[in-house]
């Protein structure tokens, strides 16, 4: 009989997106290899409009009790379900994109007149901060949750890793080499935070959860 083909996950998967991968004789072994915290932060110095870049902000932002006098500003973010969290919550979002140099993109184009207060994490990247400043965007930088690293050792050998952030791929290699799996990435940043390692990577279209395990059911089915 021959070998399951066996499928690292560096985040645990919502169980409907987990049965799919099983119902095609996938072994699937997943585990969170980064952890995020919501922190103390103060709403002050906001500018006119907000601008996230990932659903852990936005849960952060709504947990703190000044949140509701957000909701009069408009708002700018990343990601199609940082958008709907958004928008079921009752903000106004102006524009999103897949990714944070698209955002900043559009806000030097159409929307370099505004000033933004940007929620971020500890361990964001810096491409938007970075276009914002040489596109002479007024902006500032309130840090509303801590991601860590919590790397651990996977002792099957795998066929197939699944990664979801930059983070996600630095905390596996802190205790996993990669060699001949594939690396299924949900965009472009995760991916390039593999390029010195492999080319062995194969790119969400959209970046999401779904869209990742789309790609790995396309490869095996």
């Amino acid at each position: 009989m021959a070998k399951p083909i066996q499928i690292v996950s560096t985040k645990i998967l919502h169980p409907l997106l987990k049965q799919e991968l099983v119902k095609i004789g996938l072994e699937v072994i997943e585990a969170d290899f980064i952890k995020t915290e919501n922190k103390y932060f103060k709403l002050e110095n906001l500018n006119e409009s907000l601008i996230f870049t990932s659903q852990n902000a936005v849960h952060s932002v709504l947990s703190h009790p000044e949140a509701q006098k957000l909701k009069a500003k408009n708002v700018f973010c990343v990601g199609l379900k940082t958008k709907a969290l958004l928008t079921d919550n009752g903000f106004n979002v102006m524009a999103y994109t897949g990714y944070a140099a698209d955002l900043a993109e559009i806000i030097a184009l159409i929307y370099n007149k505004e000033s933004y207060t940007f929620f971020s994490g500890n361990l964001r990247r810096d491409t938007l901060p970075e276009a914002l400043q040489e596109a002479g965007i007024q902006f500032n930088e309130i840090q509303v949750y801590d991601t860590s690293l919590t790397p651990q050792k996977i002792k099957t050998q795998a066929d197939a890793l699944l990664f979801f952030s930059p983070s996600g791929v630095k905390s596996y290699l802190k205790e996993n080499k990669i060699n001949k799996e594939i690396c299924f990435c949900i965009g472009e940043t995760t991916a390039e935070a593999l390029h010195k390692i492999t080319k062995n990577i194969i790119i969400a279209n959209q970046p999401t959860v779904e869209d990742v395990i789309e790609d790995v059911l396309n490869e095996y089915k």
